[in-house]
């Protein structure tokens, strides 16, 4: 509103502030009426050139500003994109504490972090993706997938969300922090649209090198990356986020004491509000 205030004065001034002329009616000028006349317009025309180059200067300014608002408004696109390094259930929970809340000051019925699956390249004939089951069915292991956590964000957001990621990692040895989990499903990976063409890549790559880690392109079914300090990044465009069953979601980690209720009870709200829906897979195991 104040832009556009501003834009409609600049309007104004360039029409040389006839806006504020105050006209007076049914008068006959003298000769004096007549000099002083004119040189009171010439004194006008002055002033308004004056003030018609100022208001010129003026709209290029706003102008300035209202592509520099545009361009953080283009920024701040909702960008869907998923993490992974070993078990899903304990970043779910740091991405919903320390990055929605923490970060966006989002609430429970606002979270948009879901356990998943991602990186492999095929699934099942009806289009699933589901954790071991006693069925066999679609088992994401076997497809090639590995356990992340999928979500929407703003697009400015990315970098620190890069390096929340980062600071999930075991400082001191560099891997995830279940390293008794292993295998390709426990692999380090993210994904986003268009993978390392992504606008925002950049910002990913310098928070993997301040935490000394290097990227790697991942062609889908990739290895364990356990002692190997590397991270594969995914093009969620080809490579897409599956969401886990609903068990899994908002779901205590096993190394850490329980998050409690309130955490473990949002998956109720994500149900009703339909953030988290059924996946057609085994919901147990």
């Amino acid at each position: 509103m104040k832009l556009a205030g501003l834009i409609l004065l600049c309007c104004l001034l360039m029409q040389g502030g006839h806006g504020y002329n105050i006209i007076r009616k049914n008068t006959v000028p003298t000769t004096k009426d007549t000099a002083s006349s004119e040189k009171d317009t010439a004194s006008a025309t002055s002033r308004r050139n004056l003030l018609r180059s100022a208001a010129a200067l003026s709209a290029g300014a706003l102008l300035g500003i209202a592509n520099a608002e545009i361009a953080v408004a283009d920024d701040d696109v909702d960008t869907p994109l998923y993490f992974g390094v070993g078990c899903f259930w304990h970043i779910q929970h740091e991405f919903v504490v320390q990055g929605e809340k923490g970060i966006l000051g989002r609430g429970p019925h606002q979270f948009t972090s879901a356990a998943g699956y991602a990186g492999g390249k095929s699934t099942d004939k009806e289009g699933r993706v589901c954790y071991h089951n006693f069925s066999g069915v679609a088992d994401y292991g076997k497809l090639g997938h590995g356990e992340v956590v999928g979500m929407n964000i703003p697009q400015s957001k990315i970098g620190d969300f890069s390096e929340l990621y980062f600071s999930l990692y075991n400082p001191k040895t560099k891997d995830r922090v279940d390293p008794m989990d292993r295998g390709a499903e426990y692999r380090s990976l993210i994904g986003l649209p268009g993978g390392m063409k992504h606008t925002s890549y950049p910002l990913v790559e310098s928070a993997a090198e301040k935490a000394g880690f290097k990227l790697v392109e991942g062609k889908g079914n990739d290895p364990d990356t356990l002692g190997k300090q590397i991270v594969y990044v995914y093009d969620s465009t080809k490579f897409p986020f599956y969401q886990g069953e609903v068990y899994h979601q908002y779901h205590n980690d096993f190394q850490s004491p329980a998050y409690g209720k309130e955490y473990n009870n949002l998956v109720e709200v994500a149900l009703e509000d339909g953030r988290i829906k059924g996946t057609g897979c085994p919901d147990r195991w």
